[in-house]
This record gives structure tokens, sequence and C-alpha cells, in this order.
């Protein structure tokens, strides 16, 4: 695979699979600019990985805590961490079994096949989440923070990342979008969209190193570069979000989102040709 080719998929997939823009919108207009085949098995595997290990090392206390609280509750021991983790994969349940559900029955693969369509759905997808973020992020109260979290808009929130598994919905747009409707602060509604992502992030990247082994692909120097910079551009993803959050709105990534949105329309329409 050409180097070039290696460092613009590692660094979009690992910017926007963490920025509320959609990964799938980006790599749809990178695949037209540039013509370039599709990367493979191995390096989508290693992109994941590399995203979840900047979620693993930028929330390390989080994580630290998260995984004491669920050797607490393992041993009987029931401890307001441990209350979070198991909040978390149980608002992972609605994904996984939609993901397998959607992977049985080949439709993602169908939609990935047909080009225009895909397109179209991803273009459709920016705006309209895109509008709901602008919603929940304008009358949504701020008054949560995450350790207010319960069970209800936890699974509320898990039953909003599966629309993630539509191109153009972006799992981390449409999970801080229900999490501002909920009334979570900005600052917070990233953090959990973040925390519940690594179980997501590591289910798709499981999925795909077992399709990985049973079709003999190998991992050669090209696809751990790609982790390497994945890392690199997660973790600047996160920090940038973070710390943007904290101070403003979400609303410049709405705006990004409706061009976005607009633009792959219009090449999916025939108004733009690449």
């Amino acid at each position: 695979m050409p180097l070039m080719q290696i460092i613009v998929i590692a660094i979009i997939q690992g910017i926007t699979e963490f920025l509320p823009i959609s990964s799938s919108g980006h790599l749809a207009i990178t695949s037209d600019i540039t013509g370039w085949a599709d990367q493979g098995l191995a390096m989508d595997v290693m992109l994941h990985v590399g995203s979840l290990f900047a979620i693993i090392v930028y929330f390390w206390r989080d994580v630290l805590n998260l995984a004491i609280g669920g050797l607490n509750l393992l041993r009987g021991r029931l401890t307001p961490h441990g209350k979070l983790a198991l909040y978390i994969v149980l608002a992972t349940i609605p994904a996984v079994i939609f993901g397998l559900i959607l992977k049985k029955t080949g439709a993602l693969d169908a939609l990935r096949a047909d080009d225009l369509l895909k397109l179209q759905v991803v273009g459709w997808a920016a705006i309209v989440y895109g509008a709901l973020l602008y919603l929940a992020d304008r009358f949504g109260p701020s008054e949560k923070a995450m350790e207010n979290m319960t069970l209800p808009p936890a699974l509320v929130i898990g039953l909003a990342q599966m629309l993630a598994l539509i191109p153009g919905t972006s799992r981390s747009g449409i999970t801080m979008t229900a999490a501002r409707f909920l009334g979570f602060s900005r600052p917070e509604a990233a953090r959990f969209s973040f925390l519940l992502g690594m179980p997501a992030i590591a289910g798709a990247g499981l999925l795909t190193i077992k399709d990985a082994i049973e079709t003999g692909t190998t991992m050669s120097s090209d696809v751990w570069l790609g982790a390497g910079l994945s890392f690199l551009a997660s973790f600047a993803a996160i920090a940038f979000l973070m710390a943007l959050v904290k101070r403003i709105s979400f609303l410049p990534f709405v705006l990004y989102r409706f061009a976005l949105g607009i633009f792959l329309l219009a090449m999916a329409y025939g108004y733009v040709s690449l």
C-alpha cells in the first residue's frame, strides 16, 4: 500500500472517529478523489486498535476506575464505578445485536457495494443527524454529570448508538446527541460517549480480526504504521474535542455536517463531479 494512502486514511479515520462529523462520509470523499483501492481487513483492524488505545490512554483514570469497579462487581461488591461499568456493558448490547443482524442479512455489505446509494445515505444522514445534534445542544439542559448516570439514560444512549451503524451517522455524534437531549453537559456527554465507544470499537475490531483470520490476511509493517498514526490522530481529536466543548457549543460541527452532507448529495445527484 502506498505510504501516502496509509498516512491519509489513518489520520482521517483517527480524527473523524471521535469528532461528531462521520468518518464514513470523509472516507467516501477520499475514495472518490484518490481512486485508492480498499485498504483491506488488516488495516481496518489496526486503525480501530489505534483509536481504542487513544481512548484508554486519554481517559486512563476513568478506565482504571471502571476496571476496578468491574472486578469488585464480579466479587459481589457494587460500587459507583462498578455500576457505571455495568451500564456501559448493558448500553453496548443493542448495537451489538443490531450489528450482528446487519452482518447476517448482508444489508451493510449491499450498501457498501453501491457507491451511489452509499453517497446518498451518508449525505442525508450527515444532514439529518446534524440537525438533531443542533436541537439537542441548543435546547437540552446541562445539569447532569456522568456520576448522575443511571440505567435508563444509559440504555437510551445505547439504543442511539445502534444508529451509528448507518453510514454517515457518526457514533460519537449520535451518542452525544442522545446524552445532550437527556440533560448531560457537553463535556460529560463527550466523556460518556468515548467510554461507551471502547467496547463498541473493541467488538468491531474483534469481528474484523475474525474475518481477517478466516481469509488468511497477514499483518504487515503497513498496518502497524497505520495503527500508530491512527492512535496519534485519535488522541489529538479527543483532546481537541474535550477542550473545545468546555468553551463553545457543538454548532461548528453541525455546520460542518451540513456542508459535508450537501456536498455528498451534490456528488450523488450529479451536480458535482470529482
